[in-house]
């Protein structure tokens, strides 16, 4: 099967690549490098020995898409594109709006001129916006808390309007949760531009002695230490999700959603404790105030992809500070240190 992957060269998508060239699907890349690197897709060429097929344009070019779709015979897509930063969004809505939403537009209506109705869509917890309890089960209440999270939220209801207008499509929402780590080979990781939006990244450049320290975002939340409580998860147990969902779409099922976490919360300094485990020092922070839309708690019930994709997260937050580590330490200025011996 011949797969589009859109924002196929950034973080989770990358992983994604070297799990869906080995499960043995053919992949198509469409990537604008907006905040991503051709160098990953060079790597994950390296780390699987397949080629994969790349095309620099933006999804918010229809024509340019039009042109892919006419040349490739795809057959499912997976929609990763997208620009995704809270702080970002509360600053910028109206990009976040014409990048997110349109691009994903233009994206369907190429599909289904080319009757192309696979879907895997790369959602978010955040459409849980302010949950009234935990864990998070897929049928709780949607809201959203800031302007990324409404773009996610508003292309799930899209999704949810195409289905029920034409019954002939697959689709698998999938709601992240917080992937970190990287592959452990330290090929590939997450490698944001500039000043990262992300916890890991960002702890990773103040180990480094990049940055001074990690500013923590409130310490006055209703949890165990009065930081922001998240569920990561490994980006490689994030990645194999999405062959699951893919398997899944094979089946007919129509429109289907699922969390991708591990169930398990950990809060903001026990991220950076676990960090200091493996790199043996201590990691500077200060308190800082509160981010604009951000909440106190968000963790996954993630009993629903155990039942249906035969899916679960296997790597534990140990791993994923080891392999984030590895990744930094291999690539000190991320994929423009070059491709790595």
């Amino acid at each position: 099967m011949k797969v589009l992957v859109t924002g196929g060269a950034g973080f989770i998508a990358s992983h994604t690549n070297v799990e869906l060239l080995g499960a043995g699907y053919d992949i198509v890349v469409v990537d604008n490098l907006a905040n991503s690197s051709k160098e990953s897709i060079r790597r994950v060429e390296r780390l699987t020995g397949k080629k994969i097929t790349f095309y620099e344009e933006s999804i918010c070019d229809e024509k340019a898409l039009d042109e892919i779709f006419a040349k490739e015979q795809i057959e499912a897509v997976i929609h990763f594109a997208g620009l995704k930063a809270v702080g970002e969004s509360c600053e910028k809505p109206l990009e976040y709006f014409d990048n997110n939403l349109c691009g994903t537009i233009y994206l369907l209506k190429v599909m289904k001129k080319y009757g192309v109705k696979s879907l895997v869509f790369s959602s978010s917890a955040t459409v849980y916006g302010l949950p009234e309890k935990l864990p998070i089960t897929e049928d709780f209440p949607l809201s959203v808390s800031n302007p990324y999270g409404r773009t996610k939220l508003m292309i799930e209801d899209m999704l949810r309007d195409l289905y029920q207008a034409d019954k002939e499509w697959n689709i698998a929402l999938l709601r992240y949760f917080n992937p970190i780590g990287a592959h452990e080979s330290g090929e590939i990781g997450e490698d944001p531009n500039g000043i990262p939006n992300n916890l890991m990244p960002y702890i990773l450049k103040v180990a480094a002695g990049e940055l001074d320290y990690v500013g923590v975002f409130g310490d006055d939340y209703n949890t165990p230490d009065g930081t922001g409580v998240r569920d990561y998860i490994h980006v490689v147990d994030l990645a194999t999700g999405h062959i699951k969902a893919l398997e899944k779409l094979q089946q007919n099922p129509g429109l289907v959603t699922y969390n991708l976490g591990t169930g398990k919360g950990y809060s903001v300094l026990e991220i950076i404790h676990n960090l200091e485990k493996v790199i043996k020092k201590q990691i500077p922070y200060k308190i800082v105030e509160r981010r604009p839309g951000d909440i106190g708690s968000c963790y996954a019930d993630v009993t629903k992809a155990k039942e249906e994709l035969g899916w679960e997260a296997v790597k534990e937050l140990d791993k994923m500070c080891q392999d984030a580590w590895n990744w930094k330490c291999k690539n000190p200025n991320g994929y423009q240190d070059g491709q790595a011996e």
